[in-house]
């Protein structure tokens, strides 16, 4: 994934993560920005699936003043504050379709119409989306634009769950532990607490062992973090 991602970076190729919640998309995701030609622009982040139905059409391509009730003054939306960046679309799928359209739209035009205005607005912005839902299958059942999957899906990356690369798990919790331990300190993994992390099934994946080592690191006993340390949950499972 991370050489894949390495060879699409220079280019401005729109990039599709696919993956489940918490396996590190809007990593991958700077980590493509960062990369590229765009370092030095904006990298824009946006959560489609947090942000109210009423306003997300204000969030994304902005509006002018008066426009609707509470518009008391001209707006950017994030595809402007993003121009000459990325802008990261996570959790695509959970768009509605006619916002689809204006998304596509903008995509092939390189311009965002603001609520309430009157002439298009030129962008410099290369996309990537997110999801951790099955885009095909959404397109065969009617819930998103085929157009508008073909569009995003120029590349595929897909992240895969933690349970499926259980080597990484030592790496990324001596990571974590070394961000919430003590600076200065050299709080360390004990074998039995190696085994009991690389047996449990990770449904939160990385996000969930980040949250596991910071509890382990606050709530540790000695020097080194055991199996007692760790939730419970980790050996019951």
């Amino acid at each position: 994934v991370i050489t894949l991602a390495g060879r699409v970076a220079p280019s401005d190729a729109t990039v599709l993560v696919t993956g489940e919640s918490g396996t590190g998309k809007e990593l991958l995701a700077r980590g493509i920005h960062f990369s590229s030609g765009r370092s030095e622009g904006p990298f824009v982040a946006v959560n489609c699936a947090a942000i109210p139905e009423n306003l997300i059409e204000s969030e994304l391509f902005g509006h002018m003043k008066g426009s609707f009730t509470g518009a008391v003054r001209d707006k950017e939306g994030k595809f402007e504050l993003a121009d000459g960046g990325t802008l990261f679309l996570d959790e695509i799928g959970d768009l509605r379709i006619d916002l689809q359209a204006k998304i596509l739209r903008a995509l092939q035009e390189r311009t965002v119409d603001r609520v309430g205005g009157v002439k298009q607005v030129e962008l410099n912005v290369r996309v990537i989306a997110a999801t951790n839902r099955d885009l095909e299958r959404q397109v065969r059942e009617g819930n998103f634009r085929e157009d508008l999957y073909y569009r995003l899906s120029v590349v595929i990356l897909h992240m895969p769950p933690l349970r499926e690369r259980k080597d990484d798990i030592p790496l990324l919790a001596e990571r974590f532990l070394k961000k919430f331990s003590p600076k200065g300190s050299d709080v360390r993994l004990s074998p039995d607490a190696l085994v009991l992390l690389a047996s449990y099934g990770w449904p939160g994946n990385v996000r969930e062992l980040e949250n596991v080592m910071e509890r382990a690191s606050i709530l540790r006993r000695g020097d080194s973090i055991t199996s007692a340390d760790l939730p419970e949950k980790l050996s019951r499972r």
